[in-house]
């Protein structure tokens, strides 16, 4: 295998796509459609049954996370979801206590818990990263603004408003001026494997926010097709949460998909290495 670069973020500039925007009702029609990714389900590996955490997206609760939830847990996964109800914005009750229950469950099991968030619950996935790395064995992120930049958030203006709305009058990037987030703030990234998965198509969160810049030994960013709103019920989205998660603790490889998710995601993602990685290799 060639020498990789290192892990860089996506080159997009300002707001997602305008049409992307207006097509995310599409993620009816991904939900729809998923029974026929069951072959590219069933070819997906089986878990070593390790503690997964689930955190759902702004405005969402752990019914959003249910397709997520059963197929890992028929992958043979310890599954569980953050169990704070709505996710309404950058709450300091949440920050405090998601580092409770990844300690909490690494006691019980014996065992490095992994996280796996969608949209604003990859952030929270990092918040509680950080604040127990000794519990962690990996991130995945799902369309998540895991780097916003000085200027705030590109998100579209309606997205922007309907957090002022309902978590904090400055909007988005709330949660990135807390104290606790100086790390995601000075995009500093941790010391664990991490994968986020973006999408071109996604009208919601932008690529250049979805990806990070990082060391291809730890971290990688992954394009996938779909919409923001479907993607916890993307099929080739969950195949590559199921890929990742299976990877050896201690043993992490960078993202090769093989077989039917190969050839899949080539046929729908692009397959390059800029869509792996986003990075010069």
């Amino acid at each position: 295998m060639p020498d990789r670069g290192p892990v860089l973020r996506h080159d997009h500039v300002g707001r997602p796509h305008a049409l992307a925007s207006l097509l995310e009702p599409r993620a009816l029609l991904e939900m729809a459609l998923l029974p026929a990714s069951l072959p590219l389900l069933s070819a997906a590996p089986r878990g070593d049954g390790h503690p997964v955490l689930l955190m759902p997206g702004f405005m969402a609760d752990e019914k959003s996370l249910i397709a997520l939830k059963l197929f890992l847990r028929r992958k043979g996964y310890d599954v569980h979801t953050w169990g704070l109800g709505r996710n309404l914005g950058f709450r300091s009750k949440h920050a405090s206590a998601l580092p409770q229950k990844i300690r909490y469950l690494h006691h019980v099991t014996g065992r490095k818990v992994s996280l796996v968030g969608w949209s604003l619950g990859g952030v929270f996935s990092l918040y509680g990263a950080q604040n127990t790395l000794e519990c962690v064995r990996n991130v995945i992120t799902l369309g998540s603004p895991v780097s916003v930049d000085a200027a705030g958030s590109q998100s579209p203006p309606a997205v922007r408003a309907l957090y002022r709305l309902v978590s904090h009058r400055l909007g988005p990037t709330a949660h990135v001026m807390q104290p606790r987030a100086k790390t995601l703030r000075e995009h500093r990234r941790l010391a664990i494997p991490t994968s986020c998965l973006y999408s071109l198509g996604d009208g919601v969160v932008p690529p250049q926010e979805a990806t990070i810049d990082g060391d291809p030994a730890l971290h990688e960013n992954i394009r996938v097709p779909g919409s923001h709103l479907g993607l916890g019920f993307n099929g080739i989205v969950l195949a590559i949460v199921a890929d990742r998660l299976a990877q050896p603790e201690g043993a992490w490889k960078p993202f090769q998909p093989q077989g039917l998710l190969g050839r899949v995601w080539r046929a729908t993602a692009g397959g390059g290495r800029q869509d792996l990685h986003s990075a010069a290799v």
